[in-house]
């Protein structure tokens, strides 16, 4: 049995919510659609996500710039109509200036089947007209009070040529003309990057802005635990198998030291970088992505999950209800694995208490808030290393007497639409009955925990299958008491 202990005496860390800062999406003209919107207001109002992040705000798709009869004609009304969304709903958008309107761009290199233009302006003069006319009009119609608070972040992953075409250089003259002509309107305003993937080139944007004596406000990266684990034809499995366990917490852990007291924040990860991966429909999504979460702890300031819905398309618009998209919540609004472990996460306290016990596969965090302490366990390794069902038990020292306890769980047979999905016969279009079972399936569900208190100590024990996730609350004040029954249910 993996035996853990939490002396609840014992001095607590601040723990920050630093994952709800942002979420990604894809492009920007999905922000349009009304499913969408449902989605990011759900996952605001359930998660606490804060900002939002997507690709292609100056795409042509999104009528941005196009140049007619002699003229430059500037079109911000649907930018404007995602923005008043935002806002609407109470979060910000994290501005990722991209791609080039094809009427400044240098070249047709185009990504995606949206045809984003990933080319360098062939004019950079126009270029920072374009930006200084769209921040200009944002700050005379949302005030500098509000845009000051979002973040203007320049292009997406410059260092990987299938997002520009240019060189560092480049991309470097890209940031000063645009940083120049945000600044230029007001120094308030936030401006940072290099926005590139698998931290890459941050110590040379650092060195680059001190060299020129320009602002660099934060820095931005990328990292999926699939990077550089294989070639770019290697399975998902394959990849995942031959990560380092903790990469993430050390890449986090070296962007940290290279932002040398800059806010850093990571403006995508997921479990994959791989946009058809059925992990990102089960239960090894939450457990892993919990894992993730936990070990960079203190070493960011913002994580941004991409993405948080599956109504994405970079290659194809999908139909199968269950097809491993990156999102959070699936096509039909139906809640994954991970959209549960998100919101356990959001549920949990802002103290962080050490526990003790260490183990090859479970890991076990306290997490308290006032009168209330939940215990989080995950049963998790990467895939081809070993991993069973563990008994694991719990003792809580210097305990009150707890007045409720129960625990939720995502598992196999816990919150897993899928599963219920494939028994289903996997039925590509879905009934409005189908996808009413599917998401009471993917709720979690409360249940009481028997536990054992004597001379100030708690214990209590469970067991965790293989990527399983736990989390057991324990309230110690009668004034706070809730039922069960009332928690039987979330989010639906």
């Amino acid at each position: 049995m993996a035996q853990f202990i939490c002396d609840l005496s014992q001095s607590s860390t601040h723990f920050p919510h630093f994952w709800e800062h942002g979420v990604g999406s894809g492009r920007a003209s999905l922000a349009l659609r009304a499913d969408w919107q449902a989605q990011l207001r759900k996952c605001h109002a359930e998660l606490g996500f804060q900002y939002v992040r997507f690709h292609g705000l100056l795409s042509d798709d999104m009528g941005t710039l196009v140049y007619q009869n002699e003229q430059w004609i500037y079109s911000f009304f649907n930018a404007d109509q995602i923005i008043d969304f935002l806002l609407s709903i109470g979060m910000k958008p994290f501005i990722e200036l991209s791609f080039m309107p094809e009427a400044l761009a240098s070249g047709t290199k185009t990504v995606f089947k949206y045809r984003g233009n990933v080319t360098p302006p062939k004019d950079y003069g126009q270029w920072a007209a374009l930006i200084r006319k769209l921040v200009r009009h944002w700050l005379d119609r949302y005030g500098i009070s509000e845009v000051s608070r979002w973040f203007f972040e320049v292009w997406n992953e410059p260092n990987l040529e299938h997002f520009w075409t240019g060189s560092q250089e480049d991309y470097f003259r890209l940031y000063r003309s645009t940083m120049e002509a945000i600044k230029g309107i007001d120094p308030a305003l936030r401006v940072g990057g290099p926005a590139t993937a698998q931290n890459d080139w941050i110590d040379a944007m650092i060195g680059y802005c001190e060299r020129e004596h320009i602002p660099l406000d934060f820095i931005t990266t990328h990292y999926y635990p699939t990077d550089a684990f294989g070639d770019t034809q290697t399975d998902t499995e394959s990849q995942l198998a031959n990560a380092p366990p903790e990469v993430m917490h050390d890449r986090a852990r070296s962007a940290n030291h290279q932002a040398a007291g800059r806010p850093l924040y990571y403006t995508e990860w997921n479990i994959t970088s791989n946009p058809r991966d059925p992990l990102h429909d089960q239960p090894f999504a939450a457990a892993y992505a919990i894992k993730i979460l936990m070990s960079v702890v203190g070493l960011v300031d913002g994580y941004s999950y991409w993405t948080f819905s599956d109504i994405f398309e970079e290659n194809y618009f999908p139909s199968v209800p269950f097809h491993g998209g990156f999102g959070l919540l699936n096509l039909h609004s139906i809640p994954k694995p991970v959209y549960r472990a998100f919101e356990l996460l959001h549920r949990l306290g802002d103290r962080l208490i050490a526990v003790e016990g260490p183990h090859d596969t479970v890991r076990v965090w306290a997490i308290r808030n006032e009168e209330r302490l939940t215990i989080l366990l995950i049963n998790h390794a990467l895939p081809r290393h070993a991993i069973q069902t563990e008994r694991v038990n719990i003792r809580l020292l210097n305990s009150p007497v707890p007045t409720q306890a129960w625990i939720e769980r995502i598992d196999h047979e816990h919150a897993n639409p899928r599963q219920v999905w494939l028994n289903m016969g996997q039925p590509t279009y879905l009934t409005e009955g189908e996808v009413d079972r599917l998401c009471t399936f993917s709720q979690m569900v409360a249940e009481r925990i028997d536990y054992v208190h004597n001379d100030k100590v708690t214990t209590f024990d469970l067991s965790l299958p293989p990527h399983g996730v736990a989390a057991a609350t324990l309230i110690f004040n009668k004034d706070e008491s809730v039922e069960p029954e009332e928690l039987a249910r979330h989010g639906g």
